[in-house]
């Protein structure tokens, strides 16, 4: 795409709002559109147009970039009343960074196809931090010569962008990294634990273990917050809920065990019964100091 392709976006939560700034910053036009207005008012301070719905977006757009909530949210964004589909023209390609159901994404591409639109699955990884940075890793499905098409967009979002296949496959992909990045909290959070119980300082495990073998993105960012009691969401529990849902009913459709992602699954169920469905997943540890009888911060 060339720097004067005019692209909507859709979505400006913890993770849109730096990713739409960094496309201005990268020097493209951007026309924005949130449910709530403070998302648009920071967009448009920094340079974006308000758009006045989905279809408006669209209709100004060659590219039209969406990351909203799940599976329903996209649905109506793409195909309800006053959708990107009632925008649709010649040329016009929607990526949906939104992490949802594989299913649903290949659902939507096949409507679209009636309307000459294309469809790119993106969701991302990297949480707030690497969206503010712009090294987002970035997972594709769809055409490869349209993703080829959005190569320049990717660029001024993430640092790693990988096709993974044809529509859907990105989303499979995204799962299978939460499905990592759950365990890996626990792993972590088991060994904070254990360290506590077993009668040696956690932050000394933390600096003998990050050294080595053992070490992991979690390990690393997320376990030094949690001995500092920071339990503000880069990425909620809520949000992460909802990935682990998707990936137990994408191995379910496939007769794939998964024990390890429903245990994490579980415990962050206990959490959201306790009113923590607002806090960083690094929280998934207070399950375990629950079980454990013991707290890091004491």
């Amino acid at each position: 795409m060339e720097q004067n392709t005019r692209i909507g976006f859709i979505g400006l939560g913890i993770m849109g709002q730096p990713m739409a700034r960094n496309l201005l910053e990268a020097g493209y036009a951007l026309t924005v559109w949130n449910r709530s207005q403070p998302g648009i008012d920071a967009l448009v301070k920094d340079g974006a147009t308000e758009g006045a719905s989905p279809k408006d977006v669209a209709e100004r757009s060659n590219i039209v970039i969406t990351i909203v909530g799940d599976a329903p949210d996209v649905e109506q964004v793409a195909l309800g009343d006053d959708g990107i589909i009632e925008g649709a023209h010649d040329g016009l390609i929607h990526i949906d960074m939104t992490t949802q159901s594989p299913s649903v994404t290949r659902q939507i591409a096949e409507r679209y196809a009636q309307a000459g639109i294309e469809l790119i699955d993106a969701p991302v990884s990297g949480g707030e931090r690497g969206a503010i940075d712009g090294t987002l890793s970035i997972m594709t499905g769809g055409k490869r010569e349209v993703f080829e098409r959005c190569q320049s967009v990717f660029d001024a979002m993430g640092k790693t962008i990988v096709y993974c296949g044809l529509s859907g496959s990105g989303q499979v992909v995204k799962l299978c990294n939460q499905v990592v990045v759950g365990l890996n909290n626990l792993a972590m959070s088991e060994a904070l634990v254990l360290a506590a119980k077993a009668g040696v300082a956690p932050a000394t495990m933390i600096e003998a273990v990050r050294a080595g073998a053992g070490s992991s993105w979690a390990l690393q960012n997320l376990a030094p917050r949690i001995l500092d009691g920071d339990f503000a969401p880069g990425f909620k529990i809520a949000h992460q809920q909802k990935d682990l849902r998707l990936a137990l009913e994408l191995a379910d459709q496939s007769h794939t065990p998964l024990p390890g992602t429903a245990l994490v699954h579980q415990l962050f169920s206990a959490l959201e019964a306790d009113g923590m469905s607002e806090e960083g997943t690094q929280a998934l540890v207070k399950a375990l100091e629950k079980l454990a009888g013991v707290s890091l911060r004491e």
